[in-house]
């Protein structure tokens, strides 16, 4: 995916920023919550038959974007779900109004809302609201992470093959082939894999240290915006599977004691993993 840029300029303390997201994750999973049990009335699917989406996925998306530029009407918005605003203010909003569309539909736990604000020099600020756990975690740039308010630190694994990791898998049925052949290879090295089908929560897993590590390709900027923050400032190591920046089709996340010697390994093993 080609992550546009955020507008230059402008700045707002990142804790107001945070308070903000938070707020409106905060209603926008209550929303969700009441609509989990109700008989759908729209389930369509976009890039392949196994990528589903839901009214329930825009009326959150609409309520996301409504509270946000009623309380800052110049900001950009870039949403899973078709918003897209350049903004002038130099601050854009990154938004998936409902990550794990599968499990949520399924009465599945593992989805959240996922929010951050992003300034020229990256993300500033970022809420995952994961509503079947009643969990919160949050972050700014430089101020830590968070999980329902109090810190969270990674994990301080140091061994590879005592290492739990999450993925996920691509929505074409090709690639999720090759992505299984990946595991084959990947398994008998590490304690063991966890797939939970929310790339958000699963950030935020390594970053409470639920997860030793997760990698994922196939994904877009709104998957991985919130969470990589949250991950980071939790102490993990942060980047793509070709090992530069984050900017959405690829992730690593990963305690600092396993990095290099993860990174390397999926690194050899997804070579196999590239459309």
């Amino acid at each position: 995916m080609s992550v546009p840029s955020a507008p230059p300029g402008g700045s707002i303390a990142p804790d107001q920023l945070l308070a903000l997201a938070t707020d409106v994750a905060t209603r926008a999973a209550r929303l969700l919550l009441a609509g989990q049990d109700r008989e759908r009335t729209s389930i369509e699917t976009k890039s392949t038959s196994t990528d589903m989406v839901s009214e329930m996925d825009r009326a959150s998306e609409q309520l996301i974007v409504r509270e946000l530029l009623t309380a800052r009407p110049d900001d950009g918005i870039v949403g899973e779900e078709g918003s897209a605003l350049t903004g002038t203010s130099g601050l854009r909003w990154v938004v998936d109004p409902l990550d794990g569309t599968t499990n949520y539909l399924y009465g599945f736990p593992g989805w959240s809302v996922s929010i951050a604000a992003e300034d020229e020099a990256g993300v500033v600020a970022g809420v995952v609201v994961d509503p079947s756990h009643r969990e919160m975690f949050s972050a700014t740039r430089g101020g830590g992470a968070r999980r329902n308010g109090e810190p969270i630190r990674c994990s301080a694994q140091t061994v590879l093959a005592e290492t739990l990791v999450g993925t996920g898998f691509n929505y074409e049925a090709r690639r999720r082939r090759r992505q299984a052949e990946v595991l084959v290879d990947l398994l008998p090295g590490v304690r063991d894999i966890r797939r939970m089908g929310a790339a958000s929560v699963d950030l935020c897993s390594v970053a409470c240290g639920r997860l030793d590590a997760y990698y994922e390709r196939g994904l877009s900027w709104w998957d991985v915006a919130a969470g990589s923050l949250i991950a980071a400032e939790a102490g993990a190591v942060i980047s793509s599977l070709d090992g530069g920046p984050v900017t959405g089709d690829s992730v690593m996340a990963s305690a600092p004691g396993v990095a290099a010697a993860l990174s390397e390994l999926l690194r050899s093993l997804c070579a196999q993993d590239v459309s």
